[in-house]
């Protein structure tokens, strides 16, 4: 009984739905199907827009269970079959219709036919089916993920697989056609060998296969600080986007012994697993999007297309249950080790923070979405070892100067600011003399001065320890 109070008490969701009385035929129908679809649910009835409970008369119990188990058999196909129960709360009557996940997908309206009468549950919503919703679930009925599909649309020999070579090298895992057969990224069929769509993933091959990220000023998007795209093959951009993240959040210093030890805020190892999370398990066949991340002054957010996979809710992801959207994607990340155990990413992510003291981060699936907070600590000045925040140079000079560079100084990072003051006085730096200059490691300069060169606001010249870097062409010009 407690459960289903504390459902009423949460609202509606992906898995239930309240009314007040019998809604129309349509309506039922509508919702019973979406379910059928989805991931199960409950339709309760006795229950009004405030979540009141105020039951329902005594005297129509019998009745009303007779005309929803009528509109169920008339108005949806394949059939459905619910349970209709009653819950007794406080002396109330609740009528619930059960409604769990079908097996012959997809499920549909009579009248409508399957093409327009198709209904899936986003969020707290019966929403219609697109075709590309209604393949899925056809390919959900015979147990094949998307991503196990052949393309017949590329040829291999257009493909240049050597990211995904290079990677099973460093492990000692060396490829060959008939491995890649046995991990489903190529089949054949009539003499011919095609890739499937989990190869064009892993290589970056779509357009949608790609994550933008963003530092924005303060706690909204309004104002950005960097921002970046990200394509390429699907270890790679892994790598750039952990990279993005850890450049805009601060280190933190520890003296252990006779050591310093520094760590970033948020641990390494948990944003790692969330990315990785949004990589293998986000839906790739919506084509009109692609993973973003967002920096803010009080949260690292990482958001993924699509929601949970249908089978599962998130009850049983925090229980450890695993579902891959992705199942082959999913499948290579293990054989190179980027998964430690299946079930286990999400609350590891968890412990890992709670253990660092930090707020447990807020994984939650949002109408078609998934969503990643984490959430950043209170530093001091003292605790910072880079700023990733404007700040606008105190002496006017300086501001005069910069503006000479870019009229978006203020926008600069304080490290890249000092480093194009410097480029003012002295025309080159090298690499060795801009960590001296603005006091940090190796990698956090060179990506510091890596990002003054993609804001073409610098140039490189010379390689290995003969690297230096001057004003662009375009700024020493103006």
């Amino acid at each position: 009984m407690s459960d289903i109070l504390e459902q009423i008490k949460n609202g509606e969701n992906k898995t239930l739905e309240f009314k007040e009385t019998l809604p129309k035929n349509d309506s039922i129908a509508k919702t019973v199907v979406a379910f059928s679809n989805t991931s199960g649910g409950k339709l309760i009835i006795g229950i009004n827009d405030q979540r009141e409970i105020v039951g329902i008369d005594d005297k129509e119990i019998f009745e009303l269970q007779d005309r929803i188990a009528s509109i169920i058999f008339d108005s949806c196909y394949p059939n459905i079959l619910p349970e209709i129960y009653v819950l007794n709360i406080d002396g109330k009557l609740l009528l619930v219709i059960e409604i769990f996940r079908g097996n012959l997908l997809p499920y549909y309206l009579k009248s409508d036919g399957k093409n327009n009468g198709t209904y899936i549950r986003i969020g707290a919503t019966n929403r219609k089916a697109e075709y590309e919703n209604i393949v899925e679930l056809e390919r959900q009925k015979r147990h094949i993920s998307y991503d196990e599909e052949a393309n017949y649309d590329v040829s291999l020999d257009t493909l240049d697989l050597k990211p995904l070579y290079e990677r099973f090298a460093k492990l000692s895992k060396p490829l060959d056609e008939q491995k890649l057969h046995n991990l489903k990224l190529l089949k054949s069929e009539h003499g011919t060998t095609y890739p499937t769509n989990a190869l064009l993933i892993l290589l970056g091959y779509f357009e949608n296969c790609m994550v933008k990220c963003a530092r924005f000023k303060g706690v909204t998007m309004e104002l950005f600080i960097d921002k970046k795209e990200y394509k390429g093959d699907i270890f790679t951009i892994l790598e750039n986007t952990q990279n993005f993240i850890l450049n805009h959040i601060n280190l933190r210093g520890e003296i252990k012994g006779l050591y310093r030890i520094d760590t970033y805020e948020i641990p390494e190892v948990a944003l790692r697993e969330a990315l990785i999370n949004a990589l293998i398990h986000r839906d790739y066949i919506n084509k009109g999007r692609d993973i973003k991340v967002g920096i803010y002054d009080d949260i690292v957010n990482i958001v993924s297309p699509g929601s949970f996979p249908n089978t599962i809710t998130a009850e049983d992801i925090a229980n450890g249950r695993s579902e891959a959207r992705n199942k082959i994607v999913a499948n290579i990340f293990k054989e190179l080790g980027l998964i430690e155990q299946w079930g286990s990413g999400i609350n590891r992510i968890k412990k890992i923070c709670k253990a660092n003291f930090l707020q447990e981060p807020k994984i939650e699936e949002q109408n078609d979405f998934v969503d990643a907070q984490f959430f950043r600590p209170n530093t001091t000045e003292s605790d910072r070892l880079v700023s990733d925040t404007v700040v606008k140079p105190s002496d006017t000079d300086d501001c005069e100067r910069l503006r000479t560079i870019t009229d978006d100084y203020e926008r600069l990072a304080k490290e890249e600011q000092e480093i194009l003051l410097y480029l003012l006085d002295n025309k080159t730096i090298s690499r060795k003399e801009a960590t001296t200059l603005i006091g940090l490691k190796n990698t956090k300069t060179y990506e510091i001065l890596n990002s003054l060169v993609e804001k073409n606001l610098i140039t490189r010249d010379g390689q290995g320890r003969s690297t230096h870097y001057k004003l662009s062409k375009a700024v020493s010009d103006e």
